[in-house]
């Protein structure tokens, strides 16, 4: 419905709606790269497990993650914040510290925003102004059939992450859990990697994985009108989710396909081009990058599991549905 009232291109405006960043054109061949995300207490964070330096670092991150998800670089944020009445100053001190110093390992100043009261629970909203290379931004509508799908990196630690703290076992980020309790308290988002893939000129299409790889793919593939095949053995889901699964008597393989907020990249590429691509990532940043299936012409995302297929479409995180 919002979308339908929306301009899709004019003027300088190459993309509105539907991608992680609006794209405006600004000359010489770059690009302005616009984002906003909200923050709200008891959706998205809970600060009875999330201190404010924490939540500061990951109000600015999944921010600069959907820069990341355009091959862009961050450079400006605004911030707007809604605190209840009598907060304390010493909370919003940590806040800044932690988010200005996320802002900072990226080169991002903190330009302006807003504070205003809320009747009830903290409301964060960031704003961030990043820049690309016009023939270099990545959308997610350009995905093609016979493509292979990459995800950047283990999936699922961020949820695994959040039930440990729901029940009750977020002591610290240095204990048993540690790895998994920092997916979910500290995510890191992917801009250096971002700006790989996207210079490297062999991804053609990518955004992040805010709500999780079902969902996620599912918003990718309804851009470029295309569909998926995913292959469960291929997921990337670490030793340590699978043992945090075991311990919480829950499911690994539920968190990596929707338990949102895992901030990496999903992109795809041509089979041809996946071991070059494979040998940049491992030459400049010493990464491996995770095939998990292939774009197809048939609407809708399908986990594959044996001979067994089932649609997995928009199984990840929604904020209006219970």
């Amino acid at each position: 419905m919002i979308r339908a009232s929306c301009v899709v291109g004019a003027g300088s405006l190459l993309r509105g709606i539907g991608d992680d960043c609006a794209v405006i054109r600004r000359g010489e061949g770059l690009v302005e790269l616009v984002t906003t995300d909200a923050l709200v207490e008891g959706g998205h964070f809970d600060t009875a497990w999330h201190s404010p330096r924490l939540l500061g670092r990951k109000t600015a991150a999944v921010n600069l993650s959907d820069i990341a998800a355009m091959g862009g670089r961050p450079r400006y944020a605004l911030l707007s914040l809604g605190l209840p009445g009598g907060y304390e100053e010493s909370w919003l001190k940590e806040f800044m510290a932690g988010f200005l110093d996320r802002l900072g390992e990226f080169d991002t100043i903190l330009i302006g925003g807003d504070t205003v009261r809320t009747a009830a629970g903290i409301v964060l909203s960031v704003t961030v102004l990043g820049e690309a290379a016009e023939n270099e931004v990545l959308l997610r509508s350009t995905a093609r059939i016979g493509d292979l799908i990459l995800v950047s990196g283990p999936l699922g630690e961020a949820g695994a992450g959040l039930e440990l703290c729901r029940q009750g076992h977020c002591a610290g980020t240095d204990g048993r859990w540690s790895r998994l309790l920092a997916a979910h308290l500290d995510p890191q988002p992917e801009v250096t990697l971002g700006l790989v893939l996207a210079r490297s000129g062999l991804v053609s299409a990518m955004m992040d994985l805010s709500d999780g790889l079902a969902t996620d793919l599912a918003n990718l593939c309804r851009e470029s009108g295309v569909g998926a095949e995913v292959d469960g053995a291929a997921l990337p889901i670490s030793e340590e989710t699978r043992q945090a699964a075991e311990f919480l008597h829950a499911d690994a393989l539920s968190w990596a396909l929707g338990g949102g907020e895992d901030y990496r990249l999903l992109f795809t590429v041509a089979f041809d081009q996946l071991e070059t691509l494979q040998a940049l990532a491992s030459r400049e940043l010493g990464r491996e990058l995770y095939p998990v299936g292939r774009i197809v012409a048939e609407p809708g995302v399908r986990l594959l599991a044996g001979a067994t297929s089932r649609e997995i479409s928009d199984l990840g995180y929604d904020h209006f549905r219970d």
